[in-house]
């Protein structure tokens, strides 16, 4: 399998596997799951801002050392993506190894344009497999960070949900064993959870 070789080439230090993913990050509140007192409502106060005002976040995960970037420059797209592959040269420091990319099969991802400018920056691209979440583990970065920034909390304004999500992202990095030991990707199904959560659905 294309994974279990880099992880072997990664226990050799000579590649530093880097997870990719984009998510939307919006102004109001992520409801999700909260608390409250029995038989009343669980009431959060929210200015109600349009779907339209949201953060679209690049998001980097060095499984390798540990550590998450994002970024965000508007809607995602093949330009923008060239972009981030810069940013993700710069933060993981040249001559530091080789960068593998792991991500899914995104239209950008797959174009023209990204693949030649991966390849002038020396970056080696690797496409999971088609509806693989549970193999990308920056999918468990995301939840994590709305559970942190966005549950049941409406943002006064872009800037200030921008901030919140820096400033979550430095302090997850403050923890790289933390961070590696809640965001180990899934390579093995759990049989219990198949049959009694999806199977039986």
């Amino acid at each position: 399998m294309a994974l279990e070789r880099l992880f072997e080439r990664v226990r050799g230090d000579s590649v530093s596997l880097i997870y990719i993913d984009e998510s939307h990050f919006h102004q109001d509140l992520d409801g999700g799951y909260t608390w409250s007192e029995k038989g009343k409502p669980a009431w959060r106060r929210s200015t109600s801002p349009g779907h339209s005002r949201r953060l679209d976040w690049y998001g980097a995960y060095n499984l390798t050392r540990g550590r998450c970037l994002i970024w965000e420059d508007g809607r995602c797209d093949g330009l923008r993506t060239c972009q981030f592959l810069d940013q993700v040269v710069r933060w993981h420091g040249r001559g530091s190894g080789r960068i593998v990319v792991i991500w899914d099969n995104a239209s950008w991802h797959t174009s023209a344009l990204v693949r030649e400018h991966a390849e002038m920056l020396g970056v080696e691209l690797v496409a999971l497999p088609t509806y693989s979440p549970d193999l990308n583990p920056i999918e468990g970065l995301w939840a994590w960070m709305r559970e942190e920034v966005t549950r049941g909390h409406c943002h006064a304004s872009l800037k200030a949900l921008r901030v919140a999500c820096q400033e979550f992202i430095a302090r997850i990095n403050g923890d790289a064993v933390a961070m590696v030991d809640r965001l180990w990707p899934k390579f093995e199904l759990d049989p219990e959870y198949e049959a009694k959560l999806l199977v039986s659905t």
